[in-house]
């Protein structure tokens, strides 16, 4: 037999793709488009307008455990057109910013009649025979794979968007047998299993961790009731009327004086940070020029947002906006940091929102309703304990809040170590 009838019966071996990392005997590269349909074509449907179908909004998707967390029920007339078609045990892949980057991605199960419609922000990958479904979404949810997706983005920004073609060239390492990609997968789902075990436990330590500052806090208060400690006004305890921050059109860079907004007090302080600008006349400026010491009040927006308070300790350059309310305490009677802790407190909360007022889809609490607040007092002496005692307390807890965030990162490299262990045959 000649040497070419040979090779059309017996055609050369093609050499195996080489990956990123090698593979176990017997596993191969294998491009995700071959391994996978991608975005397969709708079939003909044959449905009763009113037949419950199944929709998964982009909300529906759990990112953290990348599970379903909230499939809806819908008629098929209102879910037929427009969106994303899938079937029972396809893989659905965020394709936008920044879902993609937090990891919804699901395998689709519990479907009405095997089928289901979604988000238009979602790829539809399904696996050929070569591959179960949980093996391909393990693999797209590491963290390797969504920061090189994150390099193939295409769009404008806020709209980004992973292309089909990245998905379709991508490879992902296949095990000889699908029984093996089983058993990886039921020893990756036990691992993690741990893991989320063990992020719960976090997360109710943290929630103890959070309630403790608030609970030394009110404790504090309920002493001074218990002793009847003597109540003022808050405009009593004021070296001036209660004063409203300035409106002009503020730019993000300079020139001009930065000046703070609401989202510039966050837990009882204030943060220099995306800070805009605004120019003024030097009167207009010293008028609103913030001092050390100076109580910042939020006077209007939502009702959970409304009376969050912080005292600027610093020394640089400010002034503030409208929609606060500006306090200059008389230390001669009451400390600042004692006046923001009343004032944050769950009393001063509650005193708050019983003098809201709505306005254009708002509330509001004006300055008179504020100074009319009524504080306990303790000598300064006492004043300045609490103080000292509060800020050691904060001390200690945003250390166990930092070592806690340790943690929490030390989980998530653990997940991603048990991912890239599994897909590299060493599970």
């Amino acid at each position: 037999m000649s040497q070419t009838a040979q090779a059309s019966l017996f055609p050369a071996k093609q050499p195996s793709v080489q990956g990123p990392w090698p593979l176990p005997s017997g596993w191969e590269w294998v491009p995700l488009g071959e391994a996978c349909q991608i975005n397969p074509r709708r079939p003909r449907l044959e449905r009763a307008d009113d037949a419950p179908t199944s929709f998964l909004p982009m909300s529906g998707v759990d990112e953290l455990d990348g599970t379903i967390a909230g499939l809806e029920e819908r008629s098929f007339k209102d879910v037929a057109r427009g969106f994303t078609y899938f079937e029972e045990g396809d893989v659905l892949f965020a394709k936008i910013t920044p879902c993609m980057q937090n990891g919804k991605c699901i395998v689709t199960r519990g479907l009405c009649d095997r089928i289901g419609f979604g988000s238009t922000e979602f790829h539809v990958l399904r696996p050929s025979s070569r591959l179960i479904a949980d093996w391909v979404h393990r693999f797209l949810r590491r963290l390797a794979f969504r920061l090189e997706a994150k390099e193939h983005f295409r769009g404008a920004v806020g709209q980004q968007r992973v292309p089909e073609d990245f998905l379709a060239s991508s490879l992902i390492p296949v095990p000889p047998s699908l029984d093996i990609q089983r058993r990886i997968v039921a020893r990756i789902e036990a691992l993690l299993a741990e893991v989320k075990e063990a992020r719960a436990l976090a997360a109710a330590i943290r929630r103890d961790t959070d309630r403790v500052m608030g609970a030394a806090v009110e404790e504090m208060f309920d002493n001074l009731e218990h002793r009847k400690v003597e109540h003022e006004p808050l405009g009593s305890l004021l070296r001036a009327k209660p004063q409203y921050g300035l409106s002009e059109k503020a730019s993000d860079s300079p020139p001009g004086v930065p000046i703070l907004r609401m989202g510039n007090i966050v837990g009882g302080e204030v943060r220099l940070n995306n800070l805009k600008f605004v120019e003024l006349s030097p009167a207009k400026e010293t008028k609103y020029l913030v001092g050390n010491g100076d109580i910042l009040f939020n006077r209007t927006n939502s009702a959970e947002l409304v009376g969050k308070s912080a005292v600027y300790e610093g020394s640089e350059r400010v002034v503030f906006a409208s929609y606060l309310i500006r306090l200059v305490a008389d230390q001669q009677k009451a400390r600042p940091r004692f006046l923001v802790t009343y004032i944050n407190s769950l009393r001063g909360r509650t005193y708050i929102q019983s003098q809201l007022t709505r306005a254009i889809g708002q509330v509001n609490v004006n300055a008179q309703k504020l100074a009319a607040m009524l504080v306990p007092v303790p000598d300064l002496k006492e004043q300045d304990q609490v103080c000292e005692y509060l800020a050691g307390l904060k001390q200690e807890v945003d250390e166990m809040r930092r070592l806690q965030a340790q943690d929490a990162e030390l989980l998530d490299q653990l997940e991603q170590s048990i991912l890239e262990r599994a897909f590299r045959g060493e599970l």
